[in-house]
Formats: C-alpha cells, sequence, structure tokens
C-alpha cells in the first residue's frame, strides 16, 4: 500500500501541484513592509557581481618577493648572517679591541669605535683585494683584484660541477680531489714531455687531464654499478692513492726538475699553458671563458637531452627509472665517468694555467673538497654552481689582502666559506631569523636527499 503523502526527497515522490508550489514560493518569499516597494524584490533576482580586486602595483609585487623565502633572497641574507658572525670572530681575535671591552661600561664609545674600526678595514680589505681598489693607479693594479677572483674561480667551476653532477645523478662524489690530481699529474706531464706545437700541445694536455679524472671517476662508478660499493667510501680511499701517487711520481726520473733537490717537476711548456687574457702581468687566463663553456654544456646536458633526463630520473628514484627502462648501471658509470672529468679539468687549470707551471705536492690545493662547497652553496645548479665559485674566488683573493693589509687570519676567510654554507643549507633557520614570508618555503628544499 503506498503512502498518500510522501516524504520529500523520496524517489516515489508524486509532481507537487501548482497550488502547492505556489503556497511554497509565498512562505520563502519575504514580504517588504507597507512603503518599502524597493526591498519588496523577490529573493531570487540575480545578484549583482561583485566589483572585481584591484592588482596589486608592480613595486607591492617586487617587495613581497623580495621578502619572500626564495632562493636569492636566502642566499644573499646567510652571505649577510656570516658576515656578521665573521664580525664578531674579528672582534675576538683582536687583543687590542678585545681589551677595550674590559672597561665597555665606563667607556664604551672606545669599544664600539675599536670594533668598528678593524672590522670595516677588515671588510674593506675584503672587497679591494677581490673586486677593485679605488686607491688603485694604472691599469694592472685597476684590474688585479678581479683578475685573481677569476684565477682562483676557474678550478672551482669545475669541480663544483663534478659534484653537482653527480649528486643530481644520486651520487655522492667525494673524490673530485682525486680525480683532480690525477688530471693535473697527466696534464702537466704531457706538458713538458710531448714536444707539440702550440694551440695542438694545450689541447693535447687538457684531454689528458680530462681523460686521467674520468678514469679516477670510472672506477667508483663501475663498483657501484657492479658490486654496489659504496661511492662515498671508494672515492675516500682513490683520493688517498691519488695524493700518494702524487708524491712518488714527481720524484721519479724523467719527472722531477734535475736543477732541483726537492720534490718539483719540471716546468710545463709555453706552448701547453693556458693564454693569459689581460697580458702578462695579470694571471687570469683562458680557463675561465672554458669553465663558462663547460657550464653552460652541462646546464644544457641536464635539462635538454635524453641521458640529462635518465641521469635525473635515476637520482629521483632508481627503482622507478629501472621499471620505465632506464639502465641504472650505465648512468652510475656515465655519471661518475663525467664528474671525473670536470675534476680533471679543474686539476688542469691548476698546472696549464697561471696558478703554477710544475708538480708540487700541495699543486692541486683543496679545489676538490672546495668543490663540494660550491655544489652545495650553487644547490646543485650549472649556474649557481658557477656564481658560487665566482664568490668563493672572491674570498680567497680578498682573503690574501685582507691577511697582508689587516693581520686577519686567512682561516677566518675558510671559516666564513662554512658560515655561508651552513646558513644556506638551513633555509629556515635563515627564515625564522629575518622573519621571511613561508610562501615559498617549498622550494628552499634541497636536493641533498636526492643522492642517498
Amino acid at each position: 500500500m503506498s503512502n498518500p503523502n510522501p516524504v520529500s526527497g523520496s524517489p516515489d515522490k508524486e509532481p507537487a501541484t501548482e497550488a502547492q508550489e505556489a503556497r511554497s514560493e509565498a512562505r520563502a518569499t519575504p514580504v517588504a513592509p507597507p512603503g518599502d516597494t524597493e526591498r519588496a524584490a523577490p529573493a531570487t533576482a540575480t545578484k549583482q557581481p561583485a566589483a572585481p580586486e584591484s592588482r596589486p602595483s608592480l613595486g607591492r609585487l617586487f617587495l613581497d618577493n623580495l621578502w619572500a623565502a626564495n632562493t636569492v633572497t636566502v642566499t644573499v641574507l646567510a652571505v649577510l648572517l656570516a658576515m656578521l658572525v665573521g664580525a664578531v670572530l674579528i672582534i675576538v681575535s683582536d687583543p687590542e679591541v678585545l681589551a677595550t671591552y674590559g672597561y665597555i661600561t665606563a667607556r664604551p664609545a672606545d669599544a664600539l669605535n675599536a670594533s668598528w674600526t678593524v672590522v670595516s678595514e677588515a671588510y674593506a680589505n675584503l672587497f679591494k683585494g677581490a673586486i677593485f681598489d679605488p686607491d688603485a693607479s694604472g691599469f694592472t693594479a685597476a684590474l688585479g683584484p678581479i683578475s685573481e677572483t677569476l684565477t682562483y674561480t676557474a678550478p672551482l667551476v669545475f669541480t663544483g660541477l663534478s659534484v653537482a653532477l653527480a649528486f643530481r645523478g644520486g651520487l655522492f662524489n667525494i673524490g673530485a680531489q682525486g680525480q683532480a690530481t690525477i688530471g693535473v699529474i697527466l696534464a702537466a706531464v704531457v706538458g713538458f714531455a710531448l714536444p707539440l706545437p702550440p694551440g695542438v700541445h694545450l689541447l693535447v694536455a687538457l684531454i689528458a687531464g680530462a681523460a686521467g679524472g674520468a678514469l679516477w671517476g670510472f672506477i667508483p662508478g663501475i663498483l657501484k654499478a657492479r658490486t654496489g660499493a659504496h661511492e662515498v667510501i671508494t672515492t675516500i680511499m682513490l683520493n688517498y692513492v691519488a695524493v700518494y701517487f702524487l708524491s712518488w711520481i714527481i720524484v721519479q726520473n724523467g719527472v722531477q726538475n734535475p736543477n732541483r733537490s726537492d720534490a718539483i717537476s719540471k716546468p710545463v711548456e709555453s706552448s701547453a699553458q693556458l693564454p693569459r687574457l689581460l697580458g702578462d702581468n695579470l694571471r687570469v687566463h683562458a680557463g675561465i671563458l672554458v669553465a663558462v663553456l663547460i657550464t653552460w654544456f652541462i646546464a644544457w646536458l641536464l635539462n635538454r637531452s635524453t641521458l640529462g633526463f635518465e641521469l635525473r630520473a635515476v637520482g629521483e628514484n632508481p627503482d622507478a627509472a629501472r621499471t620505465a627502462g632506464i639502465s641504472v648501471t650505465k648512468t652510475y658509470v656515465l655519471v661518475m665517468a663525467i664528474a671525473g672529468l670536470l675534476a680533471g679539468l679543474g686539476g688542469s687549470n691548476m698546472v696549464l694555467g697561471s696558478t703554477a707551471n710544475a708538480l708540487t705536492p700541495l699543486v692541486i690545493a683543496q679545489i676538490g673538497f672546495d668543490g663540494i662547497l660550491v655544489a652545495l652553496l650553487g644547490r646543485l645548479k650549472p649556474w649557481g654552481v658557477l656564481l658560487a665559485a665566482l664568490l668563493f674566488g672572491a674570498l680567497q683573493a680578498g682573503g690574501n689582502r685582507m691577511q697582508s693589509y689587516s693581520g686577519i687570519s686567512l682561516e677566518l676567510v675558510t671559516v666564513l666559506q662554512a658560515l655561508i654554507v651552513i646558513f644556506v643549507a638551513a633555509p629556515a633557520l635563515v627564515k625564522a631569523i629575518f622573519q621571511l614570508r613561508a610562501a615559498r618555503a617549498a622550494r628552499l628544499q634541497t636536493s641533498l636527499a636526492k643522492g642517498w
């Protein structure tokens, strides 16, 4: 038996009569007070569209983006924080300035003036040694600071790219130091042992250095691919092998300089040296141009090529890449070989450029380990690595003048470098200190986890 009064919303509800619909509309329509005809419009009347919101001005957008937690803002603020902490260390390391704080309550101006003097003088000399000296007279003296900065920058670009490329492929290349060492050995040996015409001699020496680094990177790559040996362990061990091999080969007959009794090799022939860009009195050489060209190539390789896509896919998720048909084994080997090639070019710059013209036990300095810091500061992106290497080169060049003119220890420059990397690697700390907007905080996550 059917219900004569079906419940509203029931699927078996009978159609409502016209009278029922009219009564329902009457109940839903509000009754206007007498004489108020304007407010008697039915509830079903169409609402007027809201006025469009005004767009913020271009200046407002610029200020909002400037104070947003983006990569550029965090990097600049990280440098400022590092310089502030460095200023404190400069004050603490100066006994005369520190003595004025013993009576700061009696004469606070003495402590403040002494602190400002020592810090401003130190950072002024840092700028004059890295960028430009306003008191310099002459072409050579004016361009000397930037020449030194670019000279220190060139090898760091190669080792930074070496570490960054391996990171993007899911590998932690600690062996850039050893790869650069093998590269500098082969480049120097070719540079003084092979009698070749200019131009060809330089090209062969660069190829030899790159091949040596590629070989030293191929070894941990094939071990990782075939046996699963962790690249951190193998590259660290190969660093020791390369360093001791350098110390051994320098003193061998045919390599050691016959006119010297200490551990130094024969000098590289001038035909195998990178040409200087600003004359013989300034050290900047064509290696910086090669570094820019290689940076462009690595950026293209990562973002435009099939190999770059496979490399990034393996770095993101090796299992998913393998399921998609990408050879993870081949990718690991290629990544480490190319990374070693880049580090080998960085080592070649140390002996074929103007830094040195012969092998010594310390010819390679620490460019391989500094390359790790450069890669992290550049956020593993090719052009970011180039800018980070430029910053480190400026700190190195300016630190030399700061030590000579201000008496500040050169190790303090190393502390500044480490502080910059610490603050850049901890964007949440910088954002909390400066109260940056959190709208873009997700873009600040580093890519370090991709390598593990």
